[in-house]
């Protein structure tokens, strides 16, 4: 369960005065005698609100930003600057004075100014070369902060739980809703269009870490902390549809979402909604803590995974145990199973995710894959014949199920990865990371996209799950964290195979 301290109303008041005096300062491109010029007491966000433009308040807003990062990264490059051109001078300076002190006739003088001519051209090299790096930083990260927003746009929030976020899916049959698990105990069934929470099951005494939905019914699994899984059936009806949220209103820069105190909540909490709180089935032969659980396909049988080492395979109508499987050094993480043959797959903090055969009913194989260095936080089987495996190593690899003696694809990132997702008809694979991004690579590992995250959108901690849902046509990911929310986001596909 995340522990998240809190923070009182008056320090997060103080800790916003340095931003305000920040803003006032958003846009100058002329550096040089910019103080002077402008009269006194009169400051540069003052000059620009006389202005005449015809752009909306948000989007003007966004441009100052923008130009304020631009103006900093320069500032930081003419800081950078005078600090070699006085490092070159001193040099100049040292060697002039070594010169004068050798006779005209010494035969080093040759050398050393072939070491002054070297010097001062390594000196200026580096001086071009860090130019070079800066200039290409801020045009990239521009590029990518307007492609991001152009490729992933934000389609709702979904609000109400009390405690971080765990898992969350989306139902395959209609009505199409968002299920989310969550570390307050409670599963939430949500409306993606409008948002609404819809029901609430309540039957479990410890932490919800994952749900998952039925393939063909009105049923969901959940696994839980208090060792058990829960099988329950929903009913829900639609609301009608709501526009989508204006993410481009205008928005108070100098509120920093991140220090919103502990027990504030957006929208109406936990709602007020049809609660279900017995289960249909109970799976209770674990010793542990029950990370995960997974749908086989047809719905018969259901495989779940615990942190007592092993993953049971139950049957869904009696709630008998069929098989336990055993053989992994530590406790699990994830399980999945695949979408259409009886193969399951189990991650492990002993840095291994094993394969299990199920096809033959007589008999059941497995195989232990060793491609990471650090805890395999999940690993998912893809439409075709791969496996996406991610860790806490900050590596995702991608492997071909009919040969997996080695990775055909490596994805390595600056954090991280959770509970990974891949989508069923273009492929592309959704990672959740530790530092608040989420990252989209295509799966030859190629870099598609990131989610946009400022103060307005994205998560504002640890992202540990995303979920695909390309029903109707349109393609939406979610993601949900320890900030307590899910985030729903249209993702536009064919322009991001283009910007490939």
């Amino acid at each position: 369960m995340p522990v998240e301290g809190g923070s009182s109303a008056s320090s997060a008041s103080a800790s916003r005065h340095p931003k305000q005096k920040r803003k006032a300062h958003s846009l100058s491109i002329r550096r040089t005698n910019s103080t002077e010029e402008r009269p006194s007491g009169i400051q540069r966000g003052d000059m620009l609100e006389g202005q005449d433009s015809r752009l909306p308040h948000s989007v003007r807003n966004n441009l100052l930003d923008l130009f304020g990062q631009i103006e900093r990264e320069f500032e930081n490059l003419y800081i950078e600057n005078l600090e070699l051109r006085r490092e070159i001078d001193s040099l100049n300076e040292r060697l002039t004075g070594d010169g004068q002190t050798i006779d005209g006739g010494d035969p080093t003088k040759g050398a050393l100014k072939t070491k002054a001519s070297h010097s001062t051209s390594q000196l200026s090299q580096k001086l071009k070369t860090t130019y070079k790096a800066s200039t290409s930083k801020i045009v990239s990260s521009f590029k990518t902060t307007a492609g991001s927003r152009a490729l992933c746009q934000l389609l709702r929030e979904y609000v109400g739980h009390r405690d971080g976020i765990w898992d969350l899916s989306v139902t395959h049959i209609q009505p199409v809703v968002l299920g989310t698990a969550s570390a307050d105990h409670s599963a939430l069934l949500w409306s993606i269009e409008t948002g609404k929470c819809l029901l609430r099951y309540a039957g479990h005494a410890g932490s919800v870490n994952s749900i998952k939905f039925h393939p063909t019914e009105q049923m969901a699994l959940t696994a839980s902390g208090d060792q058990t899984a829960h099988i329950w059936r929903y009913m829900v009806q639609l609301p009608a549809p709501q526009p989508p949220q204006d993410v481009s209103a205008p928005f108070d820069d100098d509120q920093d979402l991140s220090d919103r105190e502990e027990g504030e909540v957006d929208g109406e909490g936990p709602c007020e909604v049809p609660t279900v709180r017995v289960a249909t089935a109970t799976l209770k032969s674990h010793q542990g803590v029950v990370i995960a659980a997974d749908w086989l396909v047809g719905g018969r049988q259901v495989v779940t995974a615990s942190w007592d080492r092993a993953a049971n395979l139950y049957e869904v109508e009696t709630s008998e145990l069929v098989h336990s499987l055993t053989g992994h050094d530590q406790e699990l993480t994830h399980c999945c199973t695949h979408p259409t043959q009886r193969l399951v797959v189990t991650s492990s903090r002993d840095t291994t995710f094993r394969l299990w055969d199920f096809r033959d009913p007589s008999i059941h194989s497995v195989n232990v894959f060793q491609g990471h260095t650090d805890t395999v936080t999940s690993a998912v089987f893809t439409v075709g014949d791969n496996v996406v495996s991610g860790s806490d190593d900050r590596t995702v690899k991608v492997w071909d199920l009919k040969n997996m003696r080695s990775p055909i694809a490596t994805i390595r990132t600056d954090s991280a990865v959770n509970r990974l997702s891949v989508s069923a008809n273009q492929r592309i694979i959704a990672l959740p990371h530790d530092n608040r991004q989420v990252r989209l690579f295509d799966m030859s590992g190629v870099r598609l996209a990131r989610l946009p995250r400022s103060n307005r959108m994205g998560h504002r901690r640890m992202v540990c799950c995303t979920a695909w849902n390309e029903e109707n046509q349109s393609c939406n990911l979610f993601t949900c964290g320890f900030d307590r929310q899910a985030i729903g986001w249209n993702i536009n596909i064919p322009a991001l195979l283009q910007e490939k």
